[in-house]
């Protein structure tokens, strides 16, 4: 395998993490945020439409590097910025352009596979569950530790100690303090329709 196919194999993997992200949020907020079950199938369309979405970058991108390669065709001044180009960097920019062309090919191939869709979501499930499940380990963790057992209680009390006084007394002031004048606001208008 030469020195271009591994430059797309490599550019392929990281949109396919980039995907695989996407779904699983997608995951996330549709099963946890929107209280729907999980469906896979509704998940492949999500994952055939980031796949896509993907490639339409990958294609942007390669039609920028021809653009600049056509740009800088025959200019032999010095550049003023990384992205001013001259001759000398005509050759990369259309290895730049091939390889972005070749991961956004690779991409839509997979968004045409129904078992490249299917695994992808099976991928992004599974990330979506080790995230829910680290919640809940750490959740479970936190609120069944008892102090004996917190090796930073001690260290961490005062800091606790501090919320409890400047957040959570001040909340419970706060509400209170509406209580008693909506309580107020209702005996005056009762008072009065009396």
């Amino acid at each position: 395998m030469g020195r271009n196919a591994e430059a797309t194999e490599e550019g392929v993997a990281i949109a396919l993490a980039a995907a695989r992200l996407s779904v699983k949020n997608a995951i996330l907020v549709g099963t946890i945020s929107l209280g729907e079950s999980f469906d896979p199938q509704h998940f492949v369309g999500t994952a055939r439409a980031t796949l896509i979405a993907l490639a339409d970058e990958q294609d942007a991108a390669a039609d920028a590097m021809s653009r600049a390669r056509k740009a800088a065709w025959g200019r032999h001044t010095q550049p003023h910025g990384t992205h001013d180009y001259r001759d000398r960097d005509v050759r990369n920019l259309r290895r730049r352009a091939k390889l972005y062309a070749g991961v956004a090919k690779a991409l839509r191939a997979k968004a045409e596979d129904g078992n490249q869709l299917r695994d992808l979501v099976e991928h992004a499930r599974e990330a979506a569950w080790h995230d829910v499940e680290g919640n809940l380990q750490g959740r479970l963790r936190v609120e069944a530790m008892r102090p004996d057992q917190d090796p930073d209680y001690e260290s961490m009390r005062e800091a606790r100690m501090q919320a409890l006084r400047l957040v959570d007394l001040q909340k419970l002031s706060a509400q209170a303090r509406r209580k008693r004048k909506v309580g107020a606001a209702a005996d005056e208008t009762a008072g009065a329709a009396s």
